[in-house]
């Protein structure tokens, strides 16, 4: 096992129609706006932007995003992830009754120095650490849905 790679798949359930929250997923540089973890989103170029972010751990967490798949239609957003982070994140939504069914799905390499030093021991804390970011995006996604 290579104590380095993860793989995160996480399901929201929101109350919202899947255009609607397509159209919030696909401006990444407003994520800090409802997604508390993530501290800033800076646009580089039209597909291509850095994003920090650090959840429970007194620690952040860069990378660099390029987009690599923007389907409204299938209504799937996937970037390439590079920095402290290597690998791949996608969002796939789906109608689900009246509301829609986001999945995400990550497979990373830890490519930060301390998180690679800590990655026996840390793996556990690391992995809880994301589960509260991902609840703390939906939580924050779903109030900005019912707000609009």
């Amino acid at each position: 096992m290579d104590w380095c790679r993860y793989r995160f798949r996480s399901v929201w359930r929101l109350a919202a129609p899947p255009d609607a929250v397509y159209a919030v997923l696909e401006r990444a540089e407003e994520y800090p706006r409802w997604w508390p973890q993530v501290r800033e989103v800076v646009p580089l170029d039209e597909h291509t932007g850095t994003a920090r972010f650090r959840s429970l751990l007194p620690y952040d967490l860069v990378v660099t995003a390029e987009a690599r798949r923007r389907d409204p239609a299938a209504r799937i957003l996937e970037v390439r992830l590079s920095g402290d982070l290597d690998g791949w994140a996608r969002w796939t939504l789906a109608e689900e009754g009246t509301g829609t069914r986001a999945l995400y799905e990550q497979e990373v390499e830890v490519r930060s120095p301390l998180m690679r030093a800590f990655a026996v021991p840390g793996r556990p804390v690391f992995r809880a650490n994301h589960a509260l970011m991902m609840r703390g995006g939906r939580r924050g996604l779903a109030a900005l849905l019912r707000a609009v």
